[in-house]
Parts: C-alpha cells; structure tokens; sequence
C-alpha cells in the first residue's frame, strides 16, 4: 500500500512551519527592538506633557496645592488680556517679516554656493556657523552692533548720510526688525543646506533643454529651478513658520520683551506667567492657543501645497 508523505500532499512539516514561526517572532521582535526606545521617548517626553498640557490649562493651579478646575475661564480671560493680544501681534509681525526675509536670504546664499567656486566649503560653514553659535554671544555681539550711539551699523548710516539713524534696540518702532535681521542672519545658513540639498535634485538635462530654447537665467530659475525645489519650498515654510511662531530665545536676551511690550512674542508670555507669576493653567492656555495656530497655519500651508501641486 502506497504511502503519501506530508509535502507530497501539499502541506509544509511541522518542523518547517515552527521555524518559520520563529523566524517571523524573531524578525517582528528585532524591528520593535528598534523602534520601542523611540516611542517610550516620544511618550515620556512628548504625548504626556501635552496630555498635561490641555489638562492644566482648565485648571488654575500655581505649582502648590491642588489643581482646581475652572473650565474655559483661563482661555476666556486670555481673550480680555491686552498683553495677550500684544504677543499675538507681535508674533504675527515677527513671523511676516522674518518667513520670507529668511527664505529669500537663504535661497539666495544656496543658488550662489551651489556653483563650483574656489573655497565654497569654506563659506558654506561660514554661513552656517552662525546657527551653532551660542545664542548668549549672537545677542551681546549684535546688542553692540545695533547701540545707537556708539556701534558700527549707526557710525556707517552716519558716515552715508543719515543724520538721525534708527535706536534700534531701544527704539519701540525698530526693535523687532532689529530682531528681524538678528533672527534671520542666524537662521540662513541651516536653511540654506536645506535648499543646497534640494537644488542637487533639480536635473541638469532640464536646464540644458531651457537653455537650448533660448531661456536665459531668470527665466531658468523661474520655470526649472523653483517648481523642482516645491517639496523644498514647502518643507522650508512650514518649519520656518513653526520656529518663527516658537521665537524665544532671541528675544529673551536681546530685548526681554521691551522696550515696553514692543517686542513680547507669545513664548514669552507663556514663559513670564508660568515661571515667573507661577499661573501655570493659565500659561497652560496660552501654550495652547500657540499650539493651535501653529497646527492650523500648517494645515493651511498643507492644503495650499497640495492645491498647487494637484
């Protein structure tokens, strides 16, 4: 009598099926052997302070006692406080002058040093070594810089002419475009790596057919250069408009908010109310408020992309 063996009649060896059980256990256990250490990151250090975040903000809690619970009234009185309103106009100001300054700078810094010139690793770290700088030095050296008495940037508006120059830091009028330049000479260089990056991607068989066609270097740039660098463009913007919304360091040690309130940017407000006033529900709220208007200025900037992408 004839014998049909288990492969034979198409079904693997128990043996076989318990090793590849194993491998696959294996395989599933190395791969969450990598990514568990992330995640236990992400949630110590990320999920469960925003967690506590939206919880404090309906609280009003100063560090002792209890956290008593007083619903919307926290984002209620953000809405009647001048100061408030202040730091969101100022915000706003800030991320309108320094987003397209910083983008038209670094683009620039990237188109120039993308070319094969003498000593270009020299000035590509040259540019960039500004956003390794300790943000302590970069304040007092342009705190110098922008005195209006005795620093270089009034002398040489002098010497040009121009017999009433800016008080820049002291001035209320002049402070936030002097954090402006301040903001966006240290950011260029970091975004310029990420537009020299995106510029390596642009194909040069695409400039040569623009060239071939007549097209000289604006029109290259235009129609070649800026629709292969969108994804680029677009990376650029959103991160530029977060960290814009999020300025705080700067500002902290070269104004501290003054002269006045002319300078005073949300961080700021939630910083003073929280670790200064100890109203840690309502600094809560503010921090989530910034925390909105960042998630809807990208969604925004999301949906526009893809508009124009479509």
């Amino acid at each position: 009598m004839a014998t049909i063996t288990a492969t034979e009649a198409g079904t693997a060896p128990p043996p076989v099926r318990r090793r590849r059980s194993k491998l696959r256990l294996r395989n599933t256990l190395i791969g969450w052997s990598f990514i568990l250490p992330n995640f236990i990151g992400f949630g110590l250090l990320t999920l469960i302070p925003i967690v506590v975040l939206f919880y404090m903000s309906f609280t009003n809690w100063n560090v002792f006692g209890k956290a008593d619970w007083v619903g919307l009234a926290n984002f209620t009185r953000l809405i009647g406080d001048g100061s408030f309103r202040i730091s969101v106009l100022n915000t706003l100001y800030y991320s309108v002058l320094h987003i397209p300054l910083t983008i038209v700078v670094s683009l620039g810094l990237a188109l120039l040093l993308n070319n094969k010139l003498r000593g270009v690793a020299f000035f590509r770290t040259a540019a960039f070594f500004p956003y390794i700088t300790s943000i302590v030095a970069i304040a007092v050296v342009w705190n110098l810089l922008f005195s209006p008495e005795y620093g270089p940037i009034n002398e040489f508006l002098r010497f040009i002419g121009i017999q009433n120059p800016p008080g820049w830091l002291t001035s209320p009028e002049w402070a936030m475009p002097a954090v402006v330049i301040v903001g966006t000479w240290r950011d260029m260089g970091y975004y310029m790596i990420l537009f020299l990056a995106g510029l390596q991607t642009v194909p040069r068989e695409l400039h040569e057919a623009a060239r071939v066609d007549g097209a000289n270097v604006w029109q290259r740039f235009v129609n070649v250069t800026l629709p292969c660098l969108r994804p680029t463009m677009f990376f650029v913007t959103v991160m530029l408009t977060i960290n814009s919304f999020k300025i705080f360091d700067l500002i902290l040690v070269m104004t501290d908010g003054g002269p006045g309130q002319s300078t005073l940017v949300m961080s700021q407000f939630i910083y003073r109310k929280g670790f200064e006033e100890s109203q840690f529900g309502y600094a809560s709220a503010a921090a989530v408020a910034l925390f909105f208007m960042c998630i809807i200025v990208t969604i925004v900037q999301f949906l526009w992309n893809k508009k124009r992408s479509s």
